[in-house]
């Protein structure tokens, strides 16, 4: 039987086109790398969720599992792992983020 946990991720990983899993919440986040994360997504414009597993150690382990990435955030594009900034930045700048966010919001 699957993991309750990882059942949960996988519903959040669906039901957002674009996910972070970080420190703290989008109101309020507790580290440099998610804000830094949220202010790369911002520059974009499109919509995206940002869940606290700061406070849920057993969601933080079974993310780093599935993905095999042990720090956060872990950002999930339409689905897809791409790790952090140290992945996004260089992404953009070869022109790579746009398009894949088009497509993921159907535009």
């Amino acid at each position: 039987m699957a993991d309750p946990i990882e059942e949960e991720i996988q519903k959040e990983v669906k039901a957002h086109k674009i996910l972070i899993y970080g420190k703290g919440t989008k109101q309020m986040p507790m580290c440099g790398f998610t804000r830094e994360t949220m202010q790369f997504f911002d520059k974009y414009g499109y919509p995206y969720e940002v869940v606290d597993v700061l406070s849920q150690p057993a969601k933080r382990e079974a993310l780093t599992k599935m993905t095999n990435w042990p720090t956060l955030p872990k950002v999930f594009i339409d689905g897809t792992f791409y790790g952090d900034t140290d992945i996004l930045d260089p992404m953009a700048a070869k022109g790579e983020i746009e398009p894949l966010l088009k497509k993921a919001f159907g535009r």
